[in-house]
Protein backbone atom coordinates (compact mmCIF):
# COMPACT_ATOMS: atom_id res chain seq x y z
CA UNK A 1 0.00 0.00 0.00
CA UNK A 2 2.80 1.99 0.88
CA UNK A 3 4.36 1.71 -3.03
CA UNK A 4 0.57 2.76 -4.40
CA UNK A 5 0.31 5.50 -2.14
CA UNK A 6 3.81 6.78 -3.16
CA UNK A 7 2.93 6.41 -6.46
CA UNK A 8 -0.37 8.03 -6.08
CA UNK A 9 1.29 11.30 -4.91
CA UNK A 10 3.98 11.56 -7.21
CA UNK A 11 1.44 11.25 -10.12
CA UNK A 12 -1.02 13.58 -8.98
CA UNK A 13 2.18 16.05 -8.79
CA UNK A 14 3.31 15.40 -11.81
CA UNK A 15 -0.29 15.78 -13.31
CA UNK A 16 -0.54 18.92 -11.56
CA UNK A 17 3.42 21.10 -12.35
CA UNK A 18 4.53 18.56 -15.37
CA UNK A 19 7.97 17.66 -13.37
CA UNK A 20 8.92 14.13 -13.09
CA UNK A 21 7.37 11.78 -10.49
CA UNK A 22 10.85 10.61 -9.34
CA UNK A 23 11.06 14.23 -7.51
CA UNK A 24 8.19 12.79 -5.51
CA UNK A 25 9.21 9.03 -5.93
CA UNK A 26 12.87 9.11 -4.95
CA UNK A 27 12.85 11.12 -2.01
CA UNK A 28 9.72 9.03 -0.70
CA UNK A 29 11.16 6.03 -0.82
CA UNK A 30 14.32 7.18 0.72
CA UNK A 31 12.45 8.40 3.41
CA UNK A 32 9.09 6.00 3.94
CA UNK A 33 10.59 2.65 2.36
CA UNK A 34 13.68 3.60 3.76
CA UNK A 35 15.18 2.39 0.52
CA UNK A 36 19.16 2.91 -0.29
CA UNK A 37 19.43 6.11 -2.45
CA UNK A 38 20.61 4.17 -5.48
CA UNK A 39 18.11 1.29 -4.60
CA UNK A 40 15.54 4.40 -4.70
CA UNK A 41 16.59 6.20 -7.92
CA UNK A 42 16.66 2.86 -9.90
CA UNK A 43 13.40 1.66 -8.11
CA UNK A 44 12.17 5.38 -9.60
CA UNK A 45 13.15 4.75 -12.90
CA UNK A 46 11.83 1.23 -13.56
CA UNK A 47 8.20 2.75 -12.35
CA UNK A 48 8.42 5.49 -14.77
CA UNK A 49 9.24 3.46 -17.71
CA UNK A 50 6.44 4.12 -20.69
CA UNK A 51 3.42 4.65 -20.80
CA UNK A 52 3.51 5.54 -17.12
CA UNK A 53 2.70 9.86 -18.39
CA UNK A 54 -0.04 8.12 -21.15
CA UNK A 55 -3.04 9.34 -20.08
CA UNK A 56 -2.07 12.62 -18.19
CA UNK A 57 -0.08 13.42 -21.78
CA UNK A 58 -3.33 12.52 -23.37
CA UNK A 59 -5.69 14.85 -21.04
CA UNK A 60 -2.94 17.90 -22.09
CA UNK A 61 -3.33 16.94 -25.98
CA UNK A 62 -6.61 16.92 -25.83
CA UNK A 63 -6.67 20.26 -24.60
CA UNK A 64 -3.97 21.45 -26.87
CA UNK A 65 -1.15 21.85 -24.39
CA UNK A 66 1.04 19.31 -25.48
CA UNK A 67 3.67 19.89 -28.23
CA UNK A 68 4.35 16.24 -29.33
CA UNK A 69 7.52 16.95 -30.98
CA UNK A 70 9.44 18.30 -28.32
CA UNK A 71 7.90 15.84 -26.17
CA UNK A 72 9.63 12.88 -28.37
CA UNK A 73 13.07 14.93 -28.41
CA UNK A 74 13.19 15.25 -24.29
CA UNK A 75 12.72 11.67 -24.64
CA UNK A 76 15.01 11.27 -26.80
CA UNK A 77 17.25 12.94 -23.86
CA UNK A 78 15.83 11.85 -20.97
CA UNK A 79 16.68 7.76 -22.61
CA UNK A 80 20.50 8.74 -23.14
CA UNK A 81 20.59 11.39 -20.18
CA UNK A 82 19.40 8.08 -18.01
CA UNK A 83 21.89 5.94 -18.68
CA UNK A 84 24.53 8.62 -18.11
CA UNK A 85 23.04 9.64 -14.46
CA UNK A 86 22.08 5.84 -13.83
CA UNK A 87 26.51 5.19 -14.44
CA UNK A 88 27.53 8.42 -12.44
CA UNK A 89 25.57 7.39 -9.47
CA UNK A 90 27.25 3.92 -8.94
CA UNK A 91 30.20 5.68 -8.30
CA UNK A 92 28.95 7.98 -5.54
CA UNK A 93 27.97 7.31 -2.13
CA UNK A 94 24.17 6.82 -0.87
CA UNK A 95 24.83 9.86 1.62
CA UNK A 96 26.73 12.19 -1.09
CA UNK A 97 23.79 11.13 -3.83
CA UNK A 98 21.20 12.36 -1.04
CA UNK A 99 22.76 15.49 -0.28
CA UNK A 100 23.65 16.55 -4.05
CA UNK A 101 19.98 15.97 -4.66
CA UNK A 102 19.21 18.11 -1.87
CA UNK A 103 21.34 20.54 -3.18
CA UNK A 104 19.65 20.35 -6.99
CA UNK A 105 15.86 20.71 -5.34
CA UNK A 106 16.84 23.98 -3.12
CA UNK A 107 18.41 25.62 -6.34
CA UNK A 108 15.44 24.59 -8.63
CA UNK A 109 13.15 25.92 -5.72
CA UNK A 110 14.96 29.39 -5.22
CA UNK A 111 14.91 29.73 -8.93
CA UNK A 112 11.07 28.98 -9.30
CA UNK A 113 10.51 31.24 -5.97
CA UNK A 114 12.33 34.33 -7.92
CA UNK A 115 11.24 33.83 -11.09
CA UNK A 116 6.89 33.80 -9.84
Amino acid sequence: MLFIAIGLGAGVIAGIFGIGGGIVIGPALILLAKFQPQTATGTSLGALLLPVGALGAWEYWRRGHLNITASLWIALGLFVGAWFGARLAQTISGPQLQKAFAVFLVIIAIRVWIKA
